[in-house]
């Protein structure tokens, strides 16, 4: 098996049993005992300490061992997932100035090559350049990651960064493209974008500080040591991220911080970094917004007045008083809005179905796009030029492989570019996809989008999907992989909980903070009313989802355990008190406006605490799981699946399966490379089958 750590050549005798070492915290006149803190090194992020790695490689040998026979199925799968991919690819070329540029993965490869040709030469390859090569920055790494990439201005220079750990902390280079050499400057630690300057002498980025938060916007002016970079801006709040881009005219920096409900934004001209900063409005807590600009006119999407935002309009020379040009609406919900020097582009939802609308500055009339499906995911693509005759679009749906659109402007057609190829065969006309409603305790309708088989059988196995959190929409798209499982006859269905944001912002607020239990409740009913349905049976259901999604996982197995034959639950965010409680982590103080403060607020600390998935472990039958961590995740700590597993394997009263997986080079994402992470996702389809009996 790959990405194990085994002591032992030997099978071990049974599963790791985790020694208890008592703690008590105290918060709010309430005790918190917890047996298992001590797999936290306290070195952290530096994880040396011999007791807890010695654990986690127990566990990974015991995942290894009981997995040992699913070997075959494992490869079998395998097979399938990497047969459905197009192993030399090339993305759809994109004219950017005076280049046309694109990327393109190799026979075999696990990265892809970066690659762009004058607008005027020849389609033969004869004037290619090769700006990056993934595939030789990841040669003898366990783990790689391209972060940002940005090709400068005059088009001679490329800045990127690189992870090779897992991370997410970012050595940002230089490379100038003629000779292909690097340039002394190195700007380690980074987690953001780069941004070239006007006149491409300097980058600006974001420089994570210890606690891996980014509290700043930093100029680095090529050639000079890092230490003499400018903070541009710097973030008192310790709740707030600071990111930077540019307009899309790029005539401006755009400095932005945030957390998860309010947000603020400075302008200062991209010619001039360390000119007069413009401040749009002060921040205000619970309005978000964002802005870009054009002839003196910003245009501000925010929700200020209504939750499912607004666009408005303000004179460069009075940023703070905005006027509305499309109101917020109940029926719409307006997630973004995208300049160009003609027209702008809205996104947006209604009734959780993509929409996409062109817009002209003087005239009131828009122009929708019409898509050939009625549930479908669509989106703009990449549209790098501030003058645009035709915009590219990305679009699929649970049935239809990714295609790629050219929108012309002028007649309003969509031309087809590309569609995802899928070498083994597809067949779209075996297959069929619903949208259902299926009603919660509360009364209220949950989505729920199904892809099955039309030859499938009620009351055959069903995946249930679900994720829940952040206001992160989960679009009915396509999955080659998801075909592994559908074509073995079961239904894929993923459950639109509130908590993420697909119906709306109001659905997004409705499972958040102290009506969080609702996303639990809503994947609970969704899954007995698919049973009602008649499309699966009680315990033919496996579930599975990742980080916050994996909290979910914790929660509903610990409150309705019965329901469930199979459990895969990725880098599962389950110690949600301790987690929350612990200001000095990464992420918490940023957190808190999503979960609730539970150092300050009592009630907060007793609601997270009453469902927090590692805190409600009890002494009853659970169903199989399977458990993933990364030692080296900034976002999920390895510590939080550990500790679950652990008092799992102490009070659970079953002997179904319970196996934790850490990958020891590798974060939040788990493996890198396009073949490798298949490799996992062949693992937990292997391990669903085996636990509900369809192993073929």
């Amino acid at each position: 098996m790959r990405g194990m750590a085994n002591s032992s050549t030997t099978a071990p005798a049974g599963p790791p049993k985790a020694v208890k070492k008592p703690q008590v915290i105290t918060h709010h006149g309430i005790d918190v005992g917890d047996d298992y803190a001590w797999l936290r090194d306290p070195g952290y992020p530096e994880v040396t300490d011999k007791e807890v790695l010695a654990h986690l490689e127990a566990e990974n040998a015991w995942f290894e061992s009981r997995m040992a026979d699913r070997k075959p199925l494992i490869d079998t799968l395998f097979q399938e997932m990497r047969g459905r991919i197009k192993e030399a690819d090339k993305s759809v070329p994109q004219k950017d100035g005076d280049w046309l540029y694109w990327i393109e993965f190799e026979e075999g490869a696990e990265y892809k090559k970066w690659w762009r040709r004058p607008v005027d030469a020849a389609d033969d390859g004869s004037e290619d350049e090769l700006l990056l090569d993934e595939v030789a920055l990841a040669e003898g790494k366990e783990y790689f990651r391209l972060g940002a990439i940005a090709v400068s201005n005059k088009g001679d220079r490329l800045a990127y960064s690189i992870d090779d750990n897992g991370s997410e902390r970012f050595i940002a280079r230089v490379k100038v493209l003629e000779t292909g050499e690097l340039l002394p400057d190195e700007i380690p630690g980074t987690l953001s974008s780069l941004v070239w300057v006007a006149d491409d002498t300097a980058l600006v980025y974001s420089l994570a500080n210890e606690q891996w938060r980014t509290d700043n916007a930093r100029l680095h002016k090529l050639g000079t040591p890092t230490s003499e970079d400018v903070e541009l801006y710097h973030e008192d709040d310790e709740g707030f991220r600071v990111g930077s881009s540019l307009s899309a005219n790029e005539q401006w920096l755009i400095i932005g911080t945030s957390d998860h409900e309010t947000s603020e934004i400075r302008l200062v001209r991209a010619a001039d970094p360390l000119g007069e900063q413009i401040l749009v409005k002060p921040r205000q807590k619970g309005v978000e917004y964002d802005v870009d600009e054009r002839e003196g006119v910003l245009y501000i999407h925010t929700n200020d007045t209504h939750e499912n935002f607004r666009l408005a309009t303000a004179p460069l020379d009075n940023p703070g008083e905005w006027t509305t040009l499309i109101e917020g609406s109940d029926e719409f919900y307006l997630t973004g809005v995208d300049l160009f020097k003609d027209f702008f582009v809205i996104e947006g939802r209604r009734a959780g179905l993509d929409k996409i609308e062109l817009h002209w500055y003087e005239e009131e009339e828009f122009q929708p796009i019409a898509f050939p499906e009625a549930s479908y995911s669509a989106g703009l693509g990449d549209n790098p030029e501030w003058d645009m005759d035709r915009l590219r679009i990305s679009y699929e749906s649970m049935v239809s492989p990714a295609t790629v659109f050219d929108y012309h402007v002028a007649d309003g057609r969509l031309e087809t570019l590309k569609v995802q190829q899928i070498p083994s065969g597809y067949d779209e006309s075996l297959y069929k996809t619903e949208r259902l409603e299926i009603e919660a305790r509360d009364g209220t309708k949950i989505p729920v989008s199904v892809v099955m088989r039309k030859d499938r059988a009620d009351g055959g196995p069903l995946h249930l999907y679900g994720y829940g959190a952040y206001g992160i929409s989960i679009d009915p798209g396509f999955s080659t992989a998801r075909l592994s499982l559908v074509d073995r006859g079961f239904a894929y269905a993923i459950a639109h909980i509130r908590g993420g944001d697909d119906l709306g912002r109001a659905w997004y607020k409705a499972g958040k903070l102290e009506r969080r239990t609702n996303t639990f409740n809503d994947f609970v009913d969704v899954a007995k009313g698919l049973v009602e349905r008649g499309y699966t049976a009680e315990g033919k259901i496996s579930i599975s989802g990742g980080s916050a999604g994996g909290e979910l996982m914790g929660a509903v197995v610990n409150s309705d355990p019965h329901l469930f034959g199979a459990v895969v639950a990725h880098v599962p965010f389950v110690d949600v008190l301790a987690t929350m409680l612990d200001a000095s982590l990464p992420l918490t103080p940023g957190e808190w406006p999503e979960w609730g403060n539970p150092i300050e607020d009592q009630a907060a600390f007793e609601l997270i605490r009453s469902y927090s998935p590692y805190d409600q472990v009890s002494a009853q039958a659970y169903p199989p799981i399977m458990v993933t961590a990364g030692l080296n995740d900034p976002r999920v700590t390895y510590w939080e699946p550990a500790k679950w597993v652990a008092r799992l394997r102490e009070l659970k009263t079953d002997d179904n399966e319970l196996i934790l997986k850490t990958n020891m080079g590798a974060g939040h994402g788990g493996k890198s490379g396009r073949f490798e992470s298949l490799h996992e996702t062949a693992e937990e389809f292997a391990f669903i089958l085996w636990q509900l009996g369809v192993e073929s």
